[in-house]
């Protein structure tokens, strides 16, 4: 028999329960691994990987390499033997992702019905354009008492900004990020509601992008990405030469517009003249 692992501190063994009383069901672990490079795990997810926890981790075809389970393996963490993978196509036929949605969750329900929990690996945060979210919520469909948690992590983004050496925002200023297929119309009253953009998933519009921000001049101050954190990571500042270049699925764009014109802010943590007088004369009344 194997040895029962010694839980961590942070994820404790479940609780014996005496009698006959309902065997307890295993959690569900989102564990955010960060965008590539194994530093960035936090220490709670590398704590819930070594937990004991039974592992699981997506890819996009059977038997295929799993970008999460390779940050875990340059780290140095061994890959437990009985590690699952769980397949998640990359399509649009919503009867083929919904069968697959419904036989991940299957899968994962059956193993935390074993009274284990499973860590589920994922790149970036498990929050944030995350397969984890949409697992989580359809494992609760079939099992609705299965607690989740879910352990943050470093956002690819928030990488890219450090590697590029850019602000992603600063005192006052706004950001959003979306997926860069929502199309050039989009992005481009995007620029002038934002000081900084990030595109995800720039890799089938980045030719439509480049000549979006060549004709508003954002050019010089917009920064390409590449598999930050992973071998292969590049960090490209002058945009225009990507034009009719086929890069990576894990790219991105930073765009900032330094020119766009700004309404004027309410403070909200600012009293209003009158309060602030009326304060002042309780605390210090007339001598």
């Amino acid at each position: 028999m194997n040895p029962t692992p010694t839980p961590h501190p942070s994820f404790p063994a479940p609780p014996r329960h005496p009698g006959h009383e309902t065997p307890r069901c295993g959690r569900l672990i989102g564990v955010s691994l960060g965008p590539g490079d194994p530093e960035l795990i936090t220490r709670r997810g590398w704590a819930a990987l070594q937990s004991g926890a039974r592992w699981a981790y997506p890819v996009k075809k059977a038997e295929e390499s799993s970008y999460a389970l390779d940050i875990a393996r340059r780290g140095g963490l061994p890959i437990p033997a009985d590690a699952v993978e769980l397949v998640f196509p990359m399509t649009r036929d919503a009867v083929a992702l919904a069968k697959a949605w419904a036989r991940a969750a299957a899968q994962t329900v059956a193993l935390l019905a074993a009274g284990r929990d499973v860590a589920f690996l994922v790149e970036g945060d498990a929050s944030t354009y995350s397969t984890f979210r949409h697992l989580a919520r359809a494992v609760r469909e079939l099992a609705p008492r299965v607690e989740v948690d879910t352990i943050p992590g470093v956002s690819s983004f928030a990488a890219a900004a450090a590697v590029a050496d850019l602000a992603l925002a600063e005192e006052d200023e706004t950001m959003a990020v979306i997926p860069a297929a929502y199309g050039t119309a989009v992005i481009d009253h995007l620029l002038d509601e934002f000081d900084t953009l990030v595109l995800m998933k720039v890799k089938p519009l980045l030719d439509e992008v480049l000549e979006l921000l060549a004709r508003r001049d954002l050019l010089a101050t917009s920064c390409f990405v590449e598999k930050v954190g992973a071998p292969g990571e590049r960090v490209v500042h002058d945009v225009a030469s990507l034009r009719g270049e086929t890069v990576n699925y894990l790219s991105l764009l930073l765009v900032q517009n330094p020119k766009r014109a700004r309404g004027e802010l309410r403070r909200g943590c600012r009293k209003r003249a009158g309060t602030a007088e009326v304060g002042a004369t309780q605390a210090f009344p007339a001598l």
